[in-house]
């Protein structure tokens, strides 16, 4: 490639260069009086480019020594050098951006390689350390209030305390009273544990920092850290103000010794979570809350007074909670006159405020589907099966004798049910296919809010689940049985048995705990605690727990036998009776 910088020569070694036949081209720059010329060096064959300057008076024998050489080029000008601002690109900043490029290339493989484990590659190379908190200002507010969340009193009454605080810290002051450091939301997914949060800053009208846990989990050691301090030096620049740390437990976790020398990110992680709670000061107003459906798996570290001072319990509501929250969710959807929240949630116990929410959205879309402008009593029942059982499967191809079959079966649920004086009742019985999986089900609706069980009402259930498997063997016979019966045996099982290890209602085992539950807001998982032989003394008595029920809901198919052909027959015409109608027919003579 030709070099462009310039080289100045005497006059008499331009002459010498012409004769020795090193001159290629030939430029008169009359602006500065010179010869620029590109000229061979003979020692290394490279071409250059020269300049110099012209002796007085020697134009016209210059010119025919020119001449005198055919392979020298006139030209109206030589480039000397590139322009400076191309120059620096070409050599400083084009090598770099190429660099850069190649980064980003390598990081974006990385993290496709690791699962997207690594930071956003270069691009964010220089928000390394940031928090990434997004922060709701005062002016704008998080656009949730406390009447926004419904069903959750109990819990909105001790935010209140935290948002009257923010307002009149002197009144709390005066009297030489601390607020908590940090409030922690505990409860089943669903509960409106991020609303809460919110609802505190939009009646605080402060600032409000919200970010996930699994945000601070960084790949490289020290990220994570780096991001608690700007956390929580943003919260202190900005106080009073509200810093919400959503599912706390990705980086609070009880610290073991899993990690090499203790050195891990997330124990890192907490370990300065820890310092910055401990270090901040509380008068100034910022007011620490976290959610998480875990609290057992929380370090004991983050739970002493000083840190999370306060437990806030944000349960499943009950069925004044549950009204509530379907009027809240249903107040900017058009109903008609005649709805009545009061059945639709007596039908929805042990559902979230998230599922009550989606029941209402549910029973909308119903409506504009059959092309309707307003939602009727009959779309929210369907959308309680919908969330409860799936939809239904209109194009399931059912043979004739397995309806009957299904037929049956669930009747003989419902008349075990019917038959006990401490069941709750019937309320729909249904035969048509669920895309859960479901051929048909039975529904029982308590009158009133239940809290407690008695031995008696577990033992009653647990023999209205085995109603389905009874039915079965007395029409079709034992050797007919299917396995429509598979849900009901996992759930009796699973009754028998915590009436046995958890609730300490048998004389074998009296008051002792033989089973422990972990996750209780993710599902209870449940493992046993006993040695091997009492836990075989355990399963021999839910067997018999379950044969006893068995037996029972036997009994009562066979002295109701004529009832359970009615009844089925009915329910195979019609595929879908109500509560009402199924006690008609049960209570003819």
């Amino acid at each position: 490639m030709m070099e462009r910088s310039v080289i100045e020569v005497g006059y008499d070694t331009f002459l010498e260069m012409i004769d020795n036949d090193q001159v290629q081209q030939v430029a008169y720059s009359e602006s500065s009086g010179e010869f620029v010329f590109i000229a061979k060096d003979e020692e290394s064959g490279n071409s250059h480019v020269y300049k110099t300057g012209v002796w007085p008076d020697d134009g016209q024998r210059l010119l025919e020594q020119l001449r005198d050489h055919p392979d020298i080029q006139f030209a109206a000008e030589i480039p000397t050098q590139s322009s400076p601002l191309l120059s620096f690109i070409l050599t400083w900043v084009l090598p770099i951006a190429i660099f850069f490029l190649i980064g980003e290339v390598f990081y974006r493989w990385m993290a496709k390689k690791m699962g997207n484990q690594i930071p956003g590659g270069m691009g964010n190379a220089m928000s390394f350390g940031k928090s990434g908190a997004k922060i709701y200002v005062a002016d704008a507010k998080t656009g949730v209030r406390f009447d926004d969340v419904a069903g959750q009193d109990e819990a909105k009454d001790a935010l209140k305390e935290v948002v009257d605080f923010l307002h009149e810290p002197k009144k709390y002051a005066d009297i030489g009273a601390k607020l908590p450091k940090g409030v922690l939301l505990v409860g089943p997914p669903g509960t409106g544990k991020t609303m809460l949060a919110k609802a505190v800053a939009g009646e605080a009208g402060v600032p409000f920092f919200s970010i996930s846990g699994s945000e601070f989990v960084e790949m490289f050691v020290g990220m994570g850290a780096a991001k608690v301090r700007d956390l929580f030096k943003q919260a202190n620049e900005k106080a009073p103000c509200i810093v919400f740390i959503d599912e706390i437990d990705a980086i609070g976790q009880k610290r073991n010794n899993s990690g090499i020398g203790g050195n891990d990110e997330r124990e890192q992680t907490l370990n300065q979570l820890l310092a910055e709670m401990d270090g901040f000061d509380g008068q100034k107003g910022v007011v620490m809350l976290a959610a998480t459906n875990r609290p057992e798996s929380l370090d004991p570290a983050l739970l002493r007074p000083g840190r999370f001072d306060r437990r806030v319990p944000v349960e499943l509501p009950d069925l004044e909670g549950r009204k509530a929250i379907l009027r809240v969710h249903a107040k900017d959807v058009r109903l008609e006159d005649t709805i009545d929240f009061d059945v639709i949630a007596r039908a929805t116990a042990g559902a979230s405020g998230a599922e009550l929410a989606n029941i209402i959205n549910e029973a909308a879309l119903r409506a504009v589907r059959e092309g309707r402008k307003n939602v009727r009593q009959e779309d929210l029942e369907e959308s309680v099966e919908t969330v409860i059982a799936g939809a239904q499967r209109k194009n399931a191809v059912i043979s004739d004798n397995e309806k009957k079959i299904v037929s049956y079966h669930e009747i003989g649920h419902a008349l075990v049910a019917a038959m006990q004086s401490h069941s709750a009742p019937v309320t729909k019985i249904t035969i048509v296919p669920r895309t859960s999986g479901a051929l048909g089900y039975t529904m029982q609706v308590d009158e009133g809010e239940r809290v407690l069980m008695s031995k008696t009402e577990i033992l009653n259930k647990i023999a209205t689940l085995t109603g389905g498997r009874s039915a079965e063997e007395l029409i079709f016979g034992k050797e007919n049985m299917t396995t429509g019966a598979s849900n009901d045996i996992e759930q009796a099982t699973k009754l028998a048995r915590a009436l046995i290890t958890r609730y300490g209602m048998t004389e074998e085992f009296d008051m002792v705990a033989l089973e422990t539950v972990q996750n209780q807001y993710l599902g209870g998982d449940t493992s046993l605690a006993c040695a091997s032989d009492t836990a075989s003394k355990v399963d021999a008595r839910v067997v018999e727990i379950v044969r006893s029920a068995h037996e029972k809901a036997y009994g009562i198919l066979k002295e109701n036998e004529e009832k359970l052909h009615q009844l089925a027959a009915y329910l195979l015409e019609k595929e879908t009776i109500t509560g009402e109608e199924f006690m008609d027919i049960l209570n003819r003579s």
